[in-house]
């Protein structure tokens, strides 16, 4: 709650204001924190409107309210959860039948000094800097040195 400053929201309010969230999840992290919010709210006569839930709470502790906060907390606490749960259940599923996971590695595809081996070859062994072979192919000079790497180019 400190990081997020709602406690320094919560003491900013008085008596006979109104606190408006989009949707109750944004109030706190876990059901706990929300109904905890939520009674300190109605212990200072705060009215709280929650507006995707059409939630409106007038300050008021009875027990009415106080089920439907735990209700609507309940189910944000679920709906923030659902993402996550289902995210690893199909990763580990995908692990389970064998699918390689993560980003796919990169490939040897065409490259601006494709065909230029032999010349990139015979400058390296005469000492040419990878950053004096880029200005000659007009090209970054990390191009260079990723081709060298990735064709394995060795100076004779």
């Amino acid at each position: 709650m400190k990081e997020r400053r709602i406690e320094e929201l919560l003491e900013r309010l008085d008596a006979g204001d109104t606190l408006i969230v989009s949707e109750l999840s944004r109030l706190g992290r876990s059901l706990g924190e929300i109904i905890q919010i939520v009674d300190s709210l109605s212990k200072k006569q705060i009215r709280f409107i929650a507006v995707k839930q059409g939630l409106t709470v007038n300050g008021e502790g009875d027990i009415q309210t106080k089920v439907m906060v735990t209700m609507f907390g309940l189910f944000a606490e679920i709906e923030r959860d659902l993402p996550s749960e289902r995210t690893k259940m199909g990763l580990e599923n995908a692990k389970a039948k064998g699918e390689k996971l993560g980003r796919p590695a990169g490939r040897s595809g065409k490259h601006k000094l494709d065909g230029k081996e032999g010349v990139i070859k015979e400058l390296l062994s005469f000492g040419v800097a990878k950053a004096a072979i880029a200005r000659k192919f007009k090209v970054f000079r990390t191009c260079p040195v990723d081709f060298i790497l990735k064709r394995k180019i060795c100076p004779t």
